[in-house]
C-alpha cells in the first residue's frame, strides 16, 4: 500500500544507504517466485530489525498491508524509483589499473541500472586498449566524452597522488557524483557529491575485530 507521493518526506541518508539492501533482498524473493513478504521476513533477509525496515519504508510512503505484508514486485519498483534506477546511468571510470579494469568488467552494473560509458587513463601506453566493448581514452578526452555521453557519475581508481586532480577534472566536465576508490580524502568542488570506498580501512576494521576473538589455533610466533 502506498501513500500519495506528494506526502513523502525527504529520505534520510541512513535510510537511502539501506534501500539497496532491501532491493537486493526483494530481487532474491522475486527470483524464488515469492509474491508477498512480511516485514519480518524482508528485514531478516536484509539484516536489519523489522521496526527499522518499516520506518525506512514509511519514508517512501509504503506501509504494507496488515496480514499480507509487502507486494514484492511493487515494493521493488518503488525502491528502484526512489534510488533513481528507473533510468540508465552512464558511468565513467578513471584509472585502468587492476581495480579499474575489474570494475569496468563488472557485470553487476548493467543489472543495477548503470553502464560503463567511458574509460580513461593518463598512461599513453594504455590508451586505445579496451575493456569489453569500451575503449580506454586519454585524459585529454575526458571533458569532451563526459559531455557528449552525458555522464553524471564518475569512479576514481587512480593512485592517491592524482585522485584530487581527477576529481576536479570530472567536476569541471559536469560530473556531479563521484565514487572514490583512491586512498585519499578528496576536497570536491561545490555541488559535487563524493562517496569514498576505502578497501584498506575496511580490512583494518576486520583485522581489529579478528583480534577480539580468541582463535582456535594461535598462529606461530604470535604472543597472547
Amino acid at each position: 500500500m502506498s501513500a500519495d507521493p506528494s506526502t513523502r518526506r525527504e529520505i534520510p541518508d541512513a535510510t537511502v544507504a539501506r534501500l539497496p539492501e532491501y532491493l537486493r533482498a526483494l530481487t532474491d524473493f522475486a527470483e524464488r517466485g515469492t509474491k508477498s513478504v512480511s516485514s519480518e521476513e524482508l528485514a531478516a533477509a536484509a539484516g536489519v530489525r523489522s521496526t527499522q525496515l518499516r520506518k525506512d519504508l514509511s519514508h517512501l510512503g509504503s506501509y504494507g498491508v496488515r496480514g499480507v505484508g509487502y507486494e514484492v514486485d511493487h515494493l521493488a519498483v518503488e525502491i528502484s524509483h526512489a534510488l533513481g534506477l528507473s533510468q540508465d546511468w552512464p558511468v565513467a571510470i578513471v584509472g585502468m589499473g587492476n581495480l579499474g579494469r575489474a570494475l569496468a568488467a563488472y557485470s553487476g552494473f548493467a543489472s543495477g541500472g548503470f553502464h560503463v560509458a567511458a574509460l580513461f587513463d593518463e598512461d599513453p601506453t594504455v590508451g586505445g586498449g579496451r575493456v569489453g566493448d569500451v575503449v580506454i581514452s586519454p585524459m585529454t578526452e575526458l571533458r569532451r566524452l563526459i559531455r557528449s555521453r552525458k555522464i553524471a557519475i564518475g569512479v576514481i581508481t587512480t593512485p592517491a597522488s592524482s585522485a584530487q586532480q581527477v576529481c576536479e577534472a570530472m567536476a569541471a566536465a559536469g560530473v556531479r557524483s563521484i565514487l572514490n576508490f583512491a586512498p585519499a580524502v578528496l576536497n570536491p568542488p561545490p555541488g559535487t557529491n563524493v562517496r569514498r570506498v576505502d578497501l584498506s580501512t575496511e580490512l583494518h576494521v576486520l583485522a581489529f575485530r579478528e583480534m577480539q576473538v580468541e582463535p582456535l589455533d594461535q598462529p606461530v610466533g604470535v604472543a597472547r
